[in-house]
């Protein structure tokens, strides 16, 4: 039985989601006392989240969802600077025009997760350039940069891991950690906001904020951290051949993130259903129990579940109609499903013939060349669901089927290649 007192945290510790805590006993105690409001950032870098933003955007859903009030931060103001945290070199500066589009991305992203309104149990959306690009420069140093010591600040990862490795670190970059720690305060200030989260990567900046909010002002915040999450083989979560798994459809196709879930390693099933959807933990234990062709509906599940939240029922419930299509047509064999991913070839090129290694790369089956001739070594690869004998092999209009090329990469990555 938990010892927790909320269900916030007693949810949180029994689906993973917690990795450090300032004050865990504190958090549950202010959590189970009376609705508490928790923040999380997200600078805009992009204009749409992806699939590494997911923890901490379903810890803002936990806190909803157990009664209390979740503010996304969009960092606008951060941005300008740049966030130093597991960067081997500064980022690239974005100018307003981008940030704006950005900014309208990443609040589509949260959307599809989040309930926002203006009630005392729904979403807030805040962003920290309302106060950021106010400030005037010597009355901040001379009010805040005194509780800050460059002794410390050179002990964090973000700083000391770009010092080791001899990459430069600006001094605007420098300043992020102090602008993060200023923001906690200003949303305690603004909106009574007592818990900061994030990634286990932004431990230092979080603690910064609770311990300016002590200093600055007598308050009493706290602050927790997701852990860092990794396929069961090591890779960072949400990194493909094809690139990153973007939350935001016009980035990725719906059948594509249906399918980023569904052929998620067999070890990581159950952790996945903890942390990215909302089924009840005994749900949960049925499913992680199943073994061998049973495991494929528990990974069926966690895609329908992960795309429901993500793009909404009509797109979940289309992307596993596609995937049955594809992938379980009555004949046996591969189908052609509407919704499978699609790479587009000029016919003048295809005329020509272009080598099935380039091919298989350019469709977003494999990473490499390199990759495509193992694939091909290895009996993998097909070509309009016939066996590709020979790396050398070329294609060309001949091959076309209704205008297309059916690829195939083992028996679960399939594309479609269209000739134009």
């Amino acid at each position: 039985m938990s010892r927790h007192r909320s269900e916030l945290v007693r949810e949180l510790d029994a689906r993973g989601f917690i990795h450090q805590a300032t004050d865990l006993d504190g958090i549950d105690a202010l959590a189970a006392a009376s609705p508490l409001v928790a923040y999380v950032g997200f600078d805009c870098t992009a204009d749409s989240l992806h699939v590494g933003n997911l923890v901490s955007i379903m810890v803002l859903r936990w806190v909803q969802r157990t009664g209390h009030r979740p503010i996304a931060l969009i960092g606008t103001g951060t941005t300008k600077v740049g966030d130093p945290s597991g960067k081997d070199e500064t980022r690239q500066l974005l100018d307003d025009a981008m940030l704006a589009v950005n900014r309208a991305g990443v609040r589509r992203s949260l959307e599809g997760f989040l309930q926002f309104g203006d009630g005392p149990g729904e979403a807030l959306l805040a962003d920290n350039a309302d106060w950021l690009d106010e400030l005037r420069y010597i009355p901040f140093l001379r009010d805040y940069g005194r509780h800050f010591t460059i002794n410390r600040m050179l002990t964090f990862d973000s700083v000391r891991l770009r010092l080791e490795r001899e990459q430069p670190l600006t001094f605007l970059e420098f300043n992020y950690m102090v602008m993060q720690a200023y923001d906690f305060l200003e949303l305690a200030r603004r909106h009574e906001c007592r818990l900061q989260m994030g990634g286990s990567d932004q431990w230092g900046n979080i603690v910064n904020g609770v311990e300016l909010g002590r200093r600055a002002q007598g308050l009493e915040l706290f602050g927790l951290t997701t852990p860092l999450i990794t396929t069961s083989s090591g890779a960072k979560m949400g990194k493909t051949a094809k690139g990153a798994i973007w939350l935001n459809p016009d980035r990725l196709p719906d059948f594509d993130y249906w399918q980023y879930w569904r052929n998620v390693d067999d070890a990581d099933v159950g952790r996945f259903l903890r942390l990215f959807t909302d089924l009840p933990l005994g749900e949960i234990e049925r499913l992680e129990r199943l073994e061998g062709a049973e495991l494929n509906e528990a990974k069926k599940v966690l895609a329908n579940e992960a795309t429901r939240l993500c793009r909404g029922e009509v797109a979940a419930a289309a992307a596993a109609a596609a995937a049955r299509a594809v992938f379980e047509p009555s004949a046996g064999a591969p189908g052609r499903g509407g919704q499978l991913p699609a790479t587009e070839i000029d016919r003048q090129e295809l005329s020509q013939g272009i080598s099935m290694v380039d091919l298989l790369r350019r469709a977003g089956l494999v990473p490499s060349n390199g990759e495509a001739r193992r694939l091909i070594r290895g009996g993998g690869a097909r070509l309009n669901e016939r066996r590709v004998e020979n790396e050398t092999m070329t294609v060309g209009l001949d091959d076309l089927v209704d205008g297309e090329l059916l690829l195939s990469a083992g028996r679960k990555r399939h594309a479609r290649v269209r000739a134009v």
